[in-house]
């Protein structure tokens, strides 16, 4: 389905375009532009949606944080380059030419800071970027340490801390699921607040060269610390729980469901014995329209730039979450809860406003970028372009497009109608989204859709990588501004240079 598309201006043939990259954590379907029955409050995602494309099914490129960044960022699915994991280096191989590497190439000035990639140290990669932002130069010899990327300026102390803690669930981190309410005057010093001050700062300046601007926000990711002001926009008696089907996972492969349900007893079932479920929704709702105003505060900072009508902004989230369907609380999964972001692009050459309902994937992002910006081709990129799509959406054709798991050999492959899913141990979960959009009826275990399961296969990798080598076999070696990871020595000393927290 397209709807109503209105070319917006064409690019100046003078000067390449600007990019915003702005990427959340953790952000599911719930937001003004998608069409969930549950909707944060996002008037500047609207705001943006309504000057460009939507992609109404597009698809999360890992099952969370450090897999799908890594894919992104190297156009890649994680079956091909073994980051399946947080834990995994791959900064060394030649053939991976990061997207911050291919728009220096080209020319542009290349601007970061937050959470673009993931932690815990050297896992922001240094290269080519112009300036990537961080508070010290502390933190920038060690490679960006662990959770450098939400660390704003002291905030209350303690924090408050919700009803859920390691002493509701001995097994659970304490500040898994840590959420409140914090005064409204603290906003100016968090860490999402800082990041976008800094990008504004950045659109604030005069540029000779094309830039690439990566802003990566925490929000909504645990914990769900957000204004008072944003949690005013949810009354908990107006919380709405999403559906969920009692015994959901009754229909899984044995061993899924076993992992699934340990999961579901360890935090939906607590959560549902502490009365708080609502409270809990009410916090991710809070700390995404937290995160929206700050969307919001860089078009602000767009439209009084020069650069208004030559920027293109792109909104992405690195994927979804779930919030007590099919017992699951967090992502890690191939169910539509993890898989399906919103994926929004608005600027020059783009139409305006429109929907495009076919499946795409995050993957997509650098291909596109490639065309749309004449950096220089890479055929080792897994995405396929959406350029013309974003010029026409009357050219949208639906595909299927793949989603690897957090191990070799598990993946999903999802087009309008189904979802497929493969697990290591060659078990299998097939979903007719047409007559099923909840993914309730697993249509696997009774046979009959043969033809289907195969078509779908024919999107899988043909192989699978080895997971790369866990970061904590590899020292981090900072020398100035550089940094080379090297084999941990005999007997666990640090070498000369190693980062503390690696």
């Amino acid at each position: 389905m397209i709807i109503s598309p209105l070319m917006a201006s064409a690019a100046s043939p003078s000067k390449a375009p600007n990019i915003i990259f702005i990427a959340t954590d953790d952000l599911n379907a719930w937001v003004g532009p998608l069409d969930s029955p549950i909707k944060a409050k996002t008037p500047n995602l609207d705001r943006l949606a309504a000057r460009g494309v939507t992609f109404m099914h597009a698809q999360a490129c890992g099952s969370f944080c450090a897999p799908a960044r890594s894919a992104l960022f190297t156009g890649r699915h994680p079956s091909t380059t073994g980051a399946y994991t947080t834990q995994v280096y791959w900064r060394d191989r030649p053939d991976l030419r990061p997207l911050q590497v291919a728009f220096q190439q080209a020319g542009y000035q290349t601007y970061g800071t937050g959470k673009v990639f993931h932690h815990p140290a050297g896992f922001v990669d240094v290269r080519g970027w112009t300036d990537f932002h961080v508070r010290t130069q502390a933190q920038r010899e060690s490679g960006w340490p662990v959770d450098s990327w939400r660390q704003g300026a002291p905030l209350p102390t303690p924090l408050p801390f919700s009803r859920f803690t390691r002493q509701q669930n001995p097994g659970t981190d304490r500040s898994f699921m840590e959420y409140a309410p914090l005064p409204n005057e603290v906003e100016k010093d968090m860490a999402d607040t800082q990041q976008t001050d800094w990008v504004i700062n950045v659109l604030q300046r005069q540029h000779a060269q094309p830039f690439f601007i990566a802003l990566g926000l925490y929000a909504p990711h645990f914990q769900n610390y957000a204004p008072q002001k944003y949690y005013d926009l949810y009354p908990l008696d107006e919380i709405q729980l999403p559906q969920i089907k009692e015994d959901d996972t009754a229909d899984l492969p044995p061993a899924i469901r076993k992992f699934y349900d340990h999961r579901k007893a360890s935090i939906h079932d607590k959560l549902n014995e502490l009365g708080i479920m609502k409270e809990v929704l009410r916090a991710y709702l809070a700390c995404t329209s937290y995160a929206d105003a700050q969307v919001g505060r860089v078009l602000d900072a767009l439209e009084a730039s020069p650069e208004r009508d030559n920027t293109i902004v792109i909104f992405w989230s690195d994927q979804g979450y779930h919030h007590g369907e099919k017992g699951q609380w967090g992502k890690h999964t191939l169910w539509k809860e993890t898989a399906r972001i919103p994926f929004i692009w608005a600027g020059p050459g783009i139409a305006r406003p429109a929907k495009v309902d076919t499946t795409v994937s995050a993957i997509d992002m650098y291909p596109t970028l490639v065309d749309l910006c004449g950096l220089a081709p890479d055929s080792g990129l897994e995405g396929k372009s959406l350029a013309a799509v974003l010029r026409d959406p009357a050219q949208a054709r639906d595909r299927e497009v793949l989603l690897c798991e957090i191990k070799p050999g598990g993946y999903t492959v999802v087009n309008q109608q189904w979802r497929y899913i493969h697990y290591a141990d060659d078990t299998e979960e097939l979903y007719n989204l047409t007559e099923d959009p909840n993914e309730w009826n697993n249509l696997a275990p009774a046979g009959g859709h043969q033809a289907v399961i195969e078509r779908m296969k024919a999107s899988a990798p043909k192989s699978f990588a080895p997971a790369g080598p866990e970061t904590n076999q590899l020292r981090l070696i900072t020398e100035g501004e550089s940094f080379r990871w090297e084999p941990k020595p005999p007997g666990g000393k640090k070498a000369k240079g190693a980062a503390k927290n690696d």
